[in-house]
């Protein structure tokens, strides 16, 4: 085993218990996304040693990083109050 084999684990790992942690949706699509890139980052470190995937690697760290902005950029919005019916408040 080398050294990638261990770090893509270890990245492989974070990205799909993150994605297991987020409700349903487009955001846990793509961090599902992320983590099978970087098992089968993991698979072909297991190979042999590879320097071609290390640009596929800084696209899916590049992924997650928009992932994690996008997700807390939604977490500092404040949410819309639901609409308020006339019909309610006069009952």
């Amino acid at each position: 085993m080398s050294d990638a084999f261990d770090y893509f684990r270890a990245y492989a790992v974070r990205a799909l218990c993150k994605a297991r942690a987020m409700p349903r949706g487009k955001m846990k699509h793509l961090q599902l996304v992320a983590g099978r890139i970087f098992n089968l980052l993991k698979k072909e470190a297991a190979y042999g040693p590879n320097i071609h995937h290390l640009d596929d690697f800084r696209v899916a760290q590049k992924l997650e990083r928009s992932l994690d902005r996008r997700r807390s950029n939604r977490a500092g919005r404040p949410t819309p109050a639901p609409p308020h019916s006339v019909d309610r408040e006069a009952r």
